[in-house]
Order: structure tokens, then C-alpha cells, then sequence
């Protein structure tokens, strides 16, 4: 096993040309569905205000940490998800692709929310789903069939759509990072966030808006007591911020050499958080609006997920004046979110494929996201897409990327032990500074939550079912899926890697930590803040070491 490496060629990994084209990225990626359908009600069903201690107590205790994690992973071992767990120790890489395999499956089903979304904003022009909103859309709209495995009816409305959603992102993926990722959500993002500000300004002046917001915010402090409350919050941050997915580890893969990474953590976590308690108040001043109209409690309109966006936002917008184009600002917002997620979801694995076999991100970008999007409007875009599309979400979030997350945490704190090494490299570069806290946090409690949380899970899975869908279905569409996933881990790395697995870079590009950390009280002359002259003068010419790897 080798310790150093004096390969003196700059590294060819495309990068990011500014923090802000990274951090519209970023953002773009933790800003999706989940920020407007899931966070509202999550939070009103868990406390309302009160949510919001544990809530802000995941973020700072999980959230920050984790992603910070994972920043550092991506930056200092400039890889794929696979390629960098390979460069942390050969044995491993299989952690990466079991990330690559979650973010796959994820990604086939959230293309076809997104051509929903998109038939929706047109269909608002002229209320096209007529008064029973519930009806149209499960009857009309998907043609649900919710008793077959699968249908093989397809819906050729959402065929059409799904297919123009895989073209914008396999285009979109197949240029270079700047080009693709970089232009799209620096576009996309800022109309994000004017349409969304249009709308909740909108909502915040509708007839019952008050009731609304004072359910939404009035808090229960009883629930405090209550440990499914504080899950539900440290899933919310998980599920919400992109931690544990691959996507930042790849992204910061993208990142300058000198890229302020605890910062640059922070503004993309309270930005997505900021933007989360952003849609509460617009959806929950519109269901307020909801309630009034029809003289009930807010709480009996209150709901989340699909049945939020597709058909409680419809019969807002039957009630509402201009209600037309409140429902494009709506289902525009959701499109767009929806786009910039899944392109960080797809990147994982177009620059996980790139990275394996040394071809260009084109190369990558049309042959992968061509499968990707032959089996998703397979499988989606027919009257047993929707049934599907719940299990697969249900298995990939709440249970896939969990154990991803405990098994990158565990390998790199605990069966590698380089925890020191990622704590000092934040800090080498990072202007903020973390101590031993961080890694109790992040090497220690996460890993014990997210254990409990998945135990959790599969029991009550394994006991109850997952509402009320057939052992066929669940074993096909989630336990399969999950198998599949866990065997590509397995196989993958056994299939030679054809690219560059050695770590390249210029000399000083481990800033000063070797591998394990730099011994306790030695002091970093590369670090952040230090002189160039401090620097210059007692700098050693090691470049990144990389371990597992003769």
C-alpha cells in the first residue's frame, strides 16, 4: 500500500469556474419536490412551530456535519462517489456504487413527477382537471391501475412529456460541468425562487390565509417528548439537503483547489432550510384559503406528497381568483425544481460510469441516461407507474440511502480510520474551523440514529406492509430493487477499472494532510489563512496520498 505519490501533473477533473456557478448547483440540487410537498406538512404534522426546534437541531447536529462529510470527501479525493471510496481504500469502492445504484433508481421515477408537474402548469391555463380534482387525476390524468404489478398501458400524455424531461438532462449532462449544470441552474434557480416569492406573496393576502399560517405555526410543545417527532425531523434534513446521496461528494469533486468548504456547506444548507420554511408559508396560507372556501378546519385539507401538489392545489386553484396563474407559478415551480434535482441525481452516475471506464461526460451522459430513460418510461409512464413510483421512493429514500449513510460514515471514521485526515483537510481549506466535536457528531451519533431509524423501518415495513400494496408489488418494486442495488456493489468493482484510479494533482495538493491526519499539535502550514510566504517556505511537495492502491 502506498503512502505518497510525487506525480506532479495538474489534475484534468473538470471544475466549477466560480463558488457561485457550485453553489447554484448545490442549491439547485437540495431545492426539489420535497422542499414544497413534504416539508410543509412534515412540519404541521409534527408540532408545527414546535417542529421547528428539532428541525434546526438536525440541521446543525446531522445537516451541517454530514454535508461537510461529504464536501470533503468529493474535494479531496476529486472523484466520482465509486472512484473516491476507491482512492480512500480499493476494498471500499463498492460503498460508492451502492450511492451510484440509490441515485438510479431515484432518478427513473423522479423524471416522470417532473412530466407531471409539466402537463399540470399547461393544464392550469384552463383548469383542464374540471371540479373533482381526485378523480381526474388518478382516472383522467394517470389512468391508475392499482391492482396490477404492471399494467403495460401506457399513458402517451406522459409518455411525451418524460421523454422531452430525459433529452433536457441528457443534453444538459452531456456538455461540460460549466456549460451543462453550471448554466441551467443559474438560470433555473433565480426563476425558482421570483415564481416562488410571486406565489407565496399571492397566497399570503388570500381570504383564511391567518388560519392557515397559525396552524401551520402554532406549536405543540407536547410533541418534544415524542422521538418520532425528532426522527421525522433528521429524515426531513437528510431527505431535503442531498446528504448521503453521492450527489455533493461528486459535485465537490468539481470544486477549485482553494474552495472554502465549511462556508460554502453552510449557505447551501440554511439557502435549502430558508427555502423550506418558504413553502410552508405559501402552502399552508393556500390551504388556509382552501378551508375557508369550503367552511372546514384547516386540518382536514392539510396533506402532503402527491395528493398536495395534484389534487388539493387544484381545487385551490378551481376556488381562487386569477386562480390560472397562480397554478402555472405552482406547478412551474415544482417543474423547475424538479429538473435541477434530478440532474444532480443523474450526475452521480454519468460521472460514476465516466470516471469506471474512462469515457467523456458525452459519452457517459447519452449511453447512461438513454437506459435510465428507456426503463423509466417503461415503467412509469403506464397506469401502474403510480403504484411503483410510491414503493420504489419508499425503499430508495427511506431505507437506501440510509444504509449508504452508515456504511460511508462507518468506513471512512471507523474500519479506515480517517476521520482526522477529513476533519484536518475542512480545515486546511476552510476559514471556519472544526474541532473534535464534528466528528462525534458525524462519526458517532448520525451513524447511531440512522441505524435506529432503519431498524425502524424495515421492522414495521416487514410487519405492516406499505400501505396496503400486495407482497408482489412490494417485494418487486422495493425489496428487488434494494437487492439490485446491493448487488451492483458487489460486482462493480470486480469489473476493471479503465480509468485514472491513482490520485493526480499538483505538488501540495493534499494542503498539507497526509494520510491518517497530520500528528496532534503539528501545525498546517498550508492551511487557510496562512501567508504565501509561511507557505512557501515550509511547504513539503507531497500531492494527495491515496491508500488501497500499489
Amino acid at each position: 500500500m502506498s503512502s505518497t505519490t510525487t506525480t506532479k501533473t495538474k489534475s484534468t477533473r473538470d471544475t466549477f469556474n466560480t463558488r457561485f456557478v457550485f453553489l447554484m448547483a448545490a442549491i439547485g440540487s437540495a431545492v426539489g419536490l420535497g422542499n414544497i410537498w413534504r416539508f410543509p406538512y412534515v412540519a404541521y404534522d409534527n408540532g408545527g412551530g414546535a417542529f421547528l426546534i428539532p428541525y434546526m437541531v438536525a440541521l446543525l447536529t446531522a445537516g451541517i456535519p454530514i454535508l461537510w462529510f461529504d464536501l470533503a470527501i468529493g474535494h479531496r479525493f476529486r472523484g466520482s462517489a465509486p472512484l473516491a471510496f476507491r482512492r480512500i481504500s480499493k476494498a471500499w469502492e463498492g460503498v460508492g456504487w451502492f450511492k451510484v445504484g440509490v441515485n438510479f433508481f431515484i432518478a427513473i421515477y423522479y423524471a416522470a413527477i417532473i412530466a407531471w408537474a409539466a402537463l399540470y402548469t399547461v393544464k392550469s391555463v384552463n383548469q383542464a382537471w374540471g371540479e373533482d380534482t381526485a378523480t381526474y387525476f388518478m382516472s383522467d390524468f394517470l389512468q391508475s391501475d392499482p391492482e396490477k404489478t404492471y399494467s403495460g398501458n401506457v399513458v402517451p400524455s406522459i409518455l411525451g412529456v418524460m421523454i422531452v424531461v430525459w433529452i433536457i438532462c441528457i443534453a444538459t449532462l452531456a456538455t461540460s460541468i460549466n456549460e451543462g449544470i453550471g448554466k441551467l441552474t443559474s438560470i433555473f434557480l433565480p426563476v425558482l425562487a421570483v415564481m416562488f416569492i410571486v406565489l407565496v406573496v399571492r397566497a399570503f393576502f388570500l381570504d383564511g390565509a391567518a388560519e392557515g399560517l397559525n396552524a401551520f405555526f402554532t406549536p405543540d410543545w407536547s410533541v418534544l417528548s415524542n422521538p418520532s417527532v425528532w426522527i421525522a425531523a433528521y429524515g426531513q434534513i437528510f431527505f431535503s439537503l442531498s446528504i448521503g446521496f453521492g450527489i455533493m461528494i461528486t459535485y465537490a469533486s468539481y470544486l477549485k483547489p482553494r474552495t472554502n468548504l465549511t462556508n460554502t456547506g453552510l449557505v447551501t444548507a440554511f439557502a435549502n432550510s430558508s427555502f423550506e420554511v418558504l413553502a410552508g408559508i405559501g402552502v399552508f396560507a393556500t390551504l388556509g384559503y382552501m378551508a375557508a372556501q369550503q367552511g372546514v378546519a384547516v386540518d382536514e385539507v392539510a396533506s402532503s406528497g402527491i395528493g398536495l401538489a395534484f389534487i388539493a392545489f387544484p381545487t385551490i386553484i378551481n376556488l381562487m381568483p386569477l386562480g390560472g396563474l397562480f397554478g402555472i407559478l405552482f406547478f412551474g415551480s415544482l417543474f423547475l425544481a424538479g429538473v435541477t434535482s434530478l440532474i444532480s441525481i443523474m450526475e452521480v452516475v454519468v460521472s460514476a460510469v465516466a470516471d469506471k471506464f474512462d469515457v467523456s461526460r458525452r459519452v457517459s451522459a447519452i449511453s447512461v441516461g438513454s437506459i435510465m430513460a428507456v426503463v423509466s418510461c417503461f415503467l412509469f409512464s403506464t397506469s401502474s407507474g403510480l403504484v411503483t413510483l410510491d414503493i420504489m421512493d419508499k425503499f430508495t429514500n427511506n431505507l437506501g440511502i440510509v444504509f449508504g449513510s452508515i456504511c460511508a460514515l462507518v468506513v471512512v471514521g471507523w474500519i479506515t480510520g480517517r476521520r482526522n485526515e477529513i476533519q484536518q483537510h475542512l480545515n486546511a481549506v476552510s476559514h471556519l474551523k472544526i474541532n473534535k466535536f464534528w466528528q462525534v457528531l458525524t462519526f458517532i451519533a448520525t451513524p447511531l440514529l440512522l441505524v435506529y431509524f432503519l431498524v425502524n423501518e424495515i421492522i414495521t415495513i416487514a410487519r405492516e406492509g406499505y400501505e396496503g400494496y400486495s407482497s408482489s408489488q412490494i417485494g418487486l418494486f422495493g425489496w428487488a430493487v434494494l437487492g439490485i442495488i446491493l448487488l451492483g456493489s458487489f460486482l462493480m468493482p470486480l469489473v476493471a477499472f479503465r480509468g485514472n484510479k491513482y490520485l493526480d494533482g499538483m505538488e501540495t495538493s493534499d494542503y498539507g494532510v497526509p494520510v491518517g491526519g497530520r500528528p496532534a499539535g503539528t501545525p498546517n502550514p498550508l492551511a487557510a489563512g496562512q501567508t504565501a510566504d509561511t507557505a512557501t517556505a515550509r511547504v513539503s511537495h507531497n500531492a494527495v496520498p491515496v491508500s488501497g492502491e500499489k
